[in-house]
């Protein structure tokens, strides 16, 4: 049992899923970071000084609260809008940058099933049959004149 789950984890589809996950986890980190710390920004600016992570509302507790921080630490429960929105743009985002990757191995494999494959080499049993053909046609057959 061991050994098969040796042969199972070595094998290279489950190695290359793995490094898979690895990168997508720390392309995930960079994506959110751009979200959140160089296009809200901008984009709160543009609309009045917003912090969208700020942006929420109280369900119970005791209001008005100036932060997110705030109104969890009071222990108010509230629906988080604005980390909503940063996390729906983060979404976009790499479901952008995955069509992309998507679409740039789909124009190679495009390109590689249009490139004509060389005929491949007839087998060497072949060849030999073919030059035994060649040299039966040259070679007069015995008794047979008018093959000279």
């Amino acid at each position: 049992m061991l050994r098969e789950f040796k042969e199972f984890a070595v094998r290279g589809n489950v190695v290359d899923m793995a490094v898979g996950i690895i990168v997508g986890g720390a392309f995930g980190t960079i994506v959110q970071s751009l979200v959140k710390d160089v296009l809200m920004p901008p984009i709160g600016l543009l609309m009045g000084g917003v912090d969208f992570s700020d942006i929420f509302l109280v369900l119970k507790g005791e209001g008005p609260y100036a932060t997110l921080a705030e109104a969890t630490a009071a222990g108010a429960v509230t629906l988080n809008i604005g980390v909503f929105v940063n996390n729906v743009v983060s979404f976009l985002i790499v479901a952008f940058a995955v069509f992309l990757l998507i679409k740039g191995i789909n124009r190679l494999r495009r390109q590689q099933a249009k490139a004509p494959t060389p005929p491949t080499a007839p087998p060497e049993e072949i060849l030999l049959l073919r030059e035994i053909r060649d040299e039966l046609r040259n070679t007069p057959a015995r008794g047979d004149a008018t093959r000279e």
